[in-house]
């Protein structure tokens, strides 16, 4: 996973500030890296279908609400996704991990 390519996408398709877009990487990278997605889904992930999936999601939604949704429904589908979601910390408005 590009982490550095995919920051830029998420920039050029959805805004949101750089440390929400760095957050989502992370958590992207960490979910290429378990390997959950390939076994579920049949293929690895990649920077543009992360961008088309995020797209699905409601068009008034923040990037990190488009990751959750999308995070949300492969839960639904597939069970064990909740731990790659972000939430966000009211105190200073960054993203950090669902842990």
């Amino acid at each position: 996973m590009d982490t550095k390519r995919l920051e830029v996408a998420l920039a050029d398709e959805f805004g949101g500030d750089a440390s929400e877009r760095r957050v989502i990487a992370r958590q992207a990278r960490d979910l290429a890296d378990s390997g959950k997605s390939d076994d579920d889904r049949g293929h690895s992930l990649s920077v543009s279908e992360i961008v088309r999936q995020l797209s699905d999601a409601p068009d008034d939604s923040s990037v990190i609400e488009r990751w959750n949704w999308w995070m949300g429904a492969l839960d639904t589908a597939y069970g064990g996704y909740g731990r790659f979601a972000v939430r966000v910390v009211s105190d200073d408005g960054g993203a950090d991990v669902n842990r």
